[in-house]
This record gives C-alpha cells, structure tokens and sequence, in this order.
C-alpha cells in the first residue's frame, strides 16, 4: 500500500490496520511536530516545559522562612485573599465589559438590517439588505481576525490551553496582557460579526490571564510601569491564581460560582488542596457578584438586585399555570432522556471528527501559508454564514401562531425571562400579524435569545424548522471552531442541542401523543446531551446547568444525560478541548496511567544520559553547559570514587547494595545500547562491543568479572569537570556512567540568574567569598529569566568559579529505579512536579524523568519495547 510506506498492513472487511516494522522509539516520539504517517497522529513535542509547583527550598529560602513570623504569615495570606477578590471583580468587569459591547453592536446590526427587510420586501430590494448584513458581519470579522495576527494565541476559545497550564504545562504567552486584550477585543467583534461563536468560552481564558497577571503588578507589554511588589514570585502562586482566574470566568459566564469552581478542579489543576479551594470559590462569588450587579443597574436601572448573575442566562423553567397535566419531567421521560444522551454523543463525537479532519487541513494548507490567508479563511466563513442566515430565514422559515399567553404565565416582577423579553426577540419577515417567522426568528437574533426562545416560547417551531436549523447550525459551527477569531464553543453546542431537545419534544407531542412532556425541559436536556458529547466534562458543567437554570429538580435527568453522552463519545474519539490538545502537541497528563503501565518501572521510562554540573564548577563550564543543552534543570553531583573502592573491597555498608549495584550499572549499559541503536548518537565501538557482553543469557559470574574490570579501569583520572571541562559526546561509556552521588537540583534559570549578577570567587580564595544573592533577587527576573544567548558575557573571568550549592534545591523528590510507573505519574502529578530525580540505594543519580517521560505516547513505545524483549 502507497499509504503504508515500511509497515505490515492487513485489511479486513471494513478497515486496514497497519503496524511498524520497527517499533517507534521513545526518542521518535517526542520529535517536535513529527506526524505518524499510518495514523497521522500528532505526537508530544519536546519544547514545552513544566511550571514548577514544587518550591525550591535552598538558602535564600531559608534566610526568608528564618525572618517569617506569625504576623508576617497572616500578613501574606491577606494580601492572597486580597488579590483573589481582585481578580474575581476584574474578570466580571471585563465580562461586562464584553457583554455590554456584544449588545451594543448587535442591536445595531440588527435593528439597521431589520429595518432594510422590512423595507425592502414591499419595495424587492432584499439584497440591499443582504449586502448591508455582509458590510457589518466582515467588518466585525476582519478587525477579529486582525487581532489574532497581532497575537496568534489569542485565537480560539482559549480553554485548551488553560487547561494545559492548570495541567503543569508552560505555553508561551498564553497568559499576556496583550494576549487578554487581543482576546477581549476580538471577541467581542467575532460575536457581533454573526460568527456562530460564544463569547462564555473566552472569558475563562480572559479569567485565567487576570489571574496571572494581576498579582505581578507588571507586564512585558508595558514595561515601563513596574510596582516594587514582592509577592507571589513563583509558578507556586501563579498557578493557584490562574485556578481562581479560569473559576472566576466560567463564574461570569454563566452564573455558576460552584460550578466554575468545579471546572478548575476537573479540567486541570493537578494540585489542590482545601486552602486553594476556599480561595477560588471565594474569587468565583466575586466575578458572579460583581457582574451581576452592574448588570441589573445598568440595564434595569435596579442597582443592589442582582437578577442577572451570568453572561448566559437560561431563565425560569415553569409550566403555565392554565395547564394543570404539565410537568417539568417525570420518570417515564428518564427513558427519552437516556435515548437523547446517546444520540447526543454520537452527535458529539460526529462533531469532534469533522472539526478534527478541518483542524489538521488547515494545519497543513492554511497556516503554512502567508497570515493574510488565515484573515481570508475567516471572512470567507462569514461570508457562507450571513448569506446562509439570510436566505435560509428568508426561504426556509414558517410563519407560525404566536400562543395567546405570550410566554411563561407569572405575574412576579422578579423573574429573569419575561414574556415580553421572549416575544419582543420573534422576527415577523414576510409573515403577517400575530404570527412570526420561525427560522428568523432562530437565525436573526444573539444566540442566547434564541436559546431562550427554544426553552420558553409556548408557540410551537416547525419539525421541518427545527431539523433544517440543527443541521446548518451543526455544519456552519463545525466549521469556524478553529478559523483564526476568538471564539467560544458553549453557546453554540447549546444552541445546536436545543433545538435538538425541541424537535424530539414537537416528535414526542405530535406524532406520538405524548401531551404532558414539556417542551423546555427537552429542549434543556437536548443541550447538555450536546454539549456534553462535544467537551465531555461531567462534574462541572452538570452543576454549571443547574446553577444556570437555577432549578435543583434538573440535577438528576442532566446528569444522566451528560454520563450517557460522555460513555457514547469516548467510545469513539476524545472531546473538543483534549483533540485540540493534541493537535498541538502538548504533553498532557492523564489524572492516572493504565493498569498495564505498572509493568514498567522508573528505570524503564528515564533518562539515563545526564548532564550536571560540579558543586564548584568554573565559569566557562557553566557557559558551555547552558549554551550546549536544552535542559532546564541539572543535577549537582559528585563522583563517587570513595564508595567504588570500598565497593571493591567489600565493604560491609555498600555490600549491602552490591545485587542492586551491579543491575543498575548493566541496565543503564543496556539502556544507552538501545538508544545508541534508535537514534545512532553513540556510535562508539567500544560502548556497544561492552554493552554487547551484558546480554542475559550471561552467567552471572561473567557478569561479576566485567563490572569487577569497569571499576578497576575507573582508577584512572576521570575527565575534570571541575574546573575546565564539561560532559563530552566523546566520554566512554565508563565515563558517562561513573558513580555519580546526587547532592541537588538546580535550574537553567538559577545558573544565568547567578551568572548576570556575577556570583563567584578565584581558585585563590575561599568559596566564602562568593557574593550571596536574596530570595528578591533571586526572583526578580521572574518570570521571564534573561537567555544565555543574549547574554553578553565578555566581561567575566572564564577561570572564575560558581559555588552553586546555596543555590540548588538540596532535597527535590525522588524515587528509586524500581518505583513502579503508576507511583511514579502519582508523585510527579500530583506534586506538580517538573523533574524527578532517579537515585540508588547508594545515593547515586542514575537518570532524571520529566513530564515527556509520562506521556501516553511515550508510555506505550516503553511497553512495547518491554514486550519484545521478554
């Protein structure tokens, strides 16, 4: 097969199933961008890097921990609650904001257009009025799309990324300020330009940016306004904020504090603890509040009565009080609700598929190409939706009865969805009086108007309606997930649902007979069956629809219907926000690894090729090793010649460890064979010729007699790393795998912060010499650290030397080389960890793990690689 290039294929009746003659390496896996040609499947790419959750607990830690006292504590977490009530009322600001704009444009859109119609349809010039809807929606488009060229992370809903971050993932600029204006402001031009988008999905990702950048009280964007402000300088408190930040935004968006508060815990944070969660409830309440207030002052002139509480409002679920067999639902509608969940998934993951195959299209053929062709792309969308919109409201709607009683029969003043709210949003083009144009109706309004019209309007919408407004609405919003635009995926995934949910209700009432069922409750279900079979969240957005309908009696059919949808979905492909997630390559970890993994070990899954530095090492080492790696964290090791002699000799202490000795050292030669076999980077003859002797079919005693010869050919000087030397591709393999004792972990950003600042001392004095750096100082670049390649170096002494040991990390997280894999993901997951050190018995570093070694990619390659040589 052409398609199959050096594999083994065999087909059957409905698939062809190719497999790698030779397996993938581990190596193979994380090369950046690399595509499966079999599966076309995007593969972890190496250059994303992990926040460090983990504090580093050196000396300039110490001296401040040494000046904290009580007060000082209580002083540090007021300030905390401080900044989470501040983000929590920025980020409802920004939500009305956007809000206030998106209505603003749109009721000028429409009312200008509207107008035309009305017009025109006496006079026949309807495609004056079309052209008038064009000349608003690829102006609001084209500004969107311009934003997203000034800051390309901008685009889309921003919620996979966010995810990745609360994950432990470090994705550039997707926290800048200038990042939260392109989003903001493009937001709310791709809403009112009549994209199908919603603006809810942004504000998580807009949350999230004011949760980063609000305790900074700095900005590379604006670099000149800077505020001596010395808290939070870690990634610690920078995520803990972010957590709050993405809260507060689902908070605003629907309303939902405890629900916002939930979606941080399920779609990400890998750390929580009970401290964290007060804080982001709290930070949620705020952004709820604080919108909620300015909301109901501004547009009912009631300031203090908080009746809007959300961006998305669902209203008021009640039967009319005229109709005495209604009710909300009942338990025989559990068995529909059911059905509707798995259609939904199906639905969903029909959805994801298709959105799937266009994401990598465009991959391919529109981001390779000049940005001008994104802009194109996007205003080609919005050239196909308004001309869809316009003739499909125009042709394919029907003129229906408005009901008698208007809406929803209550005669409270306090209810969020009156019935003049409901009826002054029906469309009458080309029908007469007391009637109204149904598909108009869906199509010429904002998409929360017509999801209130689908779970409130009495008066019925035409099956044919429903089903021709589903479909184009299915195809039309699979389509623009993705164009470069700020757009969110809630509001659509609702809408498409609902009307779903109405037409199996209109089904149910018409054909089947079924008169007590009412219709907003479908029309409710229909929409979290949708929108659970796209994103696949549970926890979180059952309680996100509760809180937003504000009727408890709907927690059980939601929750049924978003766990069916989920079930029926991931039999089949994961939801929106993880494909995208792998679209672009980010080393995503899972809350838990599969049963099978616990078969690997951590000496399976390591990195044994090390590179570290000396406690005392000279300058131009130092140089050489951050200008030559990529790494972002070295081990501070020293060689262990004193345990090799008393190991020789037989010492009782370490003969003790001389079984687990001997495997450690061969499976490390075993190890660096088959790296030097995939990836060819140690093509010594002398590394595979000893490699090669370690086979297992070996006695044990020839085993003995070859590591007795390594130790004895390691009495000869190693190559000096103190002070000249580093780490040589040309080293043998006893010299790369020398007993190194572990003493510390010190990061890339420490070394340059050590080396702008001048930090060291000559061989002719006392490493007491050396100039000490504070905690703030330390911290001050934080949290973009200077590279060493800009750096201009010329003015230090290369023959200097760095006393490095105050600095490092003394007691990081460790694990043994037969920790099992699922302890292993545990630690590093849950701890928020960026590196794992893997040390012996003995206290030698024997390989390093980091969060590509845990990927699920990575994982499989180790265990197929564990399989073939059993």
């Amino acid at each position: 097969m052409a398609g199959c290039r050096g594999s083994l294929c065999c087909c059957c009746r409905w698939c062809c199933c190719c497999g790698e003659r030779e397996t993938r390496t581990p190596e193979e896996l994380t090369i950046l961008g690399e595509t499966q040609e079999e599966e076309e499947e995007i593969l972890p790419r190496k250059d994303y890097e992990s926040l460090d959750y983990d504090r580093c607990i050196n000396d300039p830690y110490l001296e401040v921990l040494e000046t904290m006292d009580n007060k000082k504590g209580r002083r540090y977490e007021a300030v905390k609650w401080m900044m989470v009530f501040a983000i929590g009322v920025c980020t409802g600001l920004v939500g009305l904001f956007v809000d206030f704009f998106v209505r603003l444009f749109t009721q000028l859109k429409f009312g200008v257009v509207q107008t035309s119609v009305e017009e025109c349809s006496q006079k026949g010039c309807l495609a004056l009025s079309l052209l008038e809807l064009l000349g608003f929606n690829l102006t609001f488009v084209f500004l969107a799309s311009i934003l997203v060229l000034i800051e390309p992370v901008a685009a889309g809903s921003g919620i996979p990324e966010i995810k990745c971050y609360l994950n432990g993932v470090k994705v550039p600029g997707i926290v800048r300020l200038r990042t939260l204006l392109c989003k903001v402001f493009g937001v709310l031009f791709s809403v009112a330009g009549g994209l199908f988008v919603g603006k809810e999905g942004p504000m998580i990702h807009s949350g999230a940016v004011v949760g980063a950048g609000l305790p900074q009280f700095q900005s590379i964007s604006l670099r000149k306004i800077q505020f001596n402000f010395p808290y939070f300088r870690s990634d610690r408190d920078k995520r803990d904020f972010v957590s709050a930040g993405a809260a507060a935004g689902v908070a605003a968006a629907f309303g939902a504090p405890i629900g916002g508060t939930l979606f941080s815990l399920e779609e990400g944070s890998s750390f929580w603890n009970q401290g964290l969660t007060w804080k982001v409830l709290f930070c949620s309440m705020s952004a709820t509040f604080t919108l909620n207030f300015f909301r109901s002052g501004i547009q009912f002139g009631s300031w203090g009565s908080f009746q809007l509480p959300g961006l998305l409002n669902f209203g008021e679920f009640k039967c009319s009080d005229s109709d005495k067999k209604c009710h909300l639902w009942t338990a025989m509608d559990l068995g529909f609700f059911v059905v509707m969940g798995v259609i939904g998934g199906l639905l969903g993951a029909t959805f994801n598929c298709l959105n799937k195959r266009l994401a990598k299209y465009r991959m391919r053929n529109v981001h390779p190409k000049p940005k001008l062709v994104r802009v194109l792309e996007s205003l080609l969308v919005s050239v196909v939706t308004t001309v869809v919109v316009f003739m499909a409201s125009m042709v394919l709607g029907e003129c229906r009865q408005m009901s008698a009683s208007g809406q929803i029969s209550n005669d409270s003043s306090q209810l969020q969805v009156t019935s003049e709210d409901v009826n002054s949003s029906t469309k009458t083009f080309f029908c007469p009086n007391e009637t109204y144009n149904d598909m108009a109706t869906l199509f010429f309004n904002p998409q929360e108007s017509a999801i209130l019209q689908l779970f409130h309007q009495d008066s019925t919408f035409s099956p044919v309606t429903l089903a021709l407004f589903f479909a184009l609405y299915f195809l039309l919003a699979c389509w623009t997930y993705g164009i470069s635009v700020p757009s969110g995926l809630f509001v659509p995934s609702l809408l498409c649902g609902a009307a779903f949910g109405r037409l199996v209700a209109n089904v149910l009432k018409s054909y089947i007979g079924l008169g007590h069922i009412y219709s907003g409750t479908f029309a409710l279900i229909g929409a979290a069956a949708f929108l659970g079979g796209v994103v696949r969240m549970t926890i979180s957005l059952t309680v996100i629809l509760i809180e937003s309908t504000n009727e408890i009696t709907y927690g059980l059919p939601i929750m049924i219907t978003l766990m069916v949808a989920k079930w029926t979905g991931d039999f089949f492909n994961k939801g929106i926000y993880d494909i995208h997630v792998g679209l672009r390559g980010v080393p995503l970890l899972d809350w838990e690894t599969e049963a099978e993994m616990d078969k690997l070990r951590a000496s399976d899954i390591m990195e044994p090729n090390l590179t570290y530095v000396y406690p005392h090492t000279r300058i131009q080492s130092l140089v050489s090793i951050l200008r030559t790696t990529v790494h972002h964290a070295f081990p501070v090791v020293t060689e262990n010649r004193g345990n090799e002699k008393e190991f020789m000799k037989g010492n009782q202490l370490i003969s003790n460890n001389i079984k687990f000795k001997k495997s450690s050292i061969l499976t490390r030669a075993g190890e660096q064979r088959r790296r030097s076999q995939s990836m060819k980077s140690y093509p010594s003859s002398e590394l595979r010729n000893v490699c090669d002797e370690h086979l297992p079919s070996e006695e044990p005693a020839e085993k003995e007699d070859l590591l007795q010869q390594m130790l004895e050919r390691r009495y000869t000087p190693y190559p000096n790393l103190y002070p000249d030397q580093s780490p040589s591709e040309d080293w043998t393999m006893e010299e790369r795998f020398r007993p190194l004792t572990f003493h510390g972990l010190i990061l890339r950003s420490q070394l340059v912060t050590l080396l702008v600042r001048g930090v060291c001392y000559s061989e002719s004095q006392s490493s007491a010499s050396q100039p000490r750096l504070s905690y703030a100082e330390m911290a001050e670049d934080y949290p973009r650290y200077p590279d060493i390649h800009d750096l201009d170096l010329t003015l230090l002494n290369p023959r200097m030397i760095v006393d490095v040991t105050p600095y490092m990390n003394p007691a990081p997280f460790t694990v043994s080389p037969n920790t099992h894999v699922s302890q292993v993901f545990n630690l590093f997951r849950t701890m928020g960890l960026r590196h794992l050190p893997v040390v012996n018995a003995v206290g030698e570093i024997v390989g390093i793990i980091t969060r590509h070694n845990l990927t699920y990619e990575f994982l499989q390659a180790r265990l197929r690689q564990h399989y073939q040589t059993i």
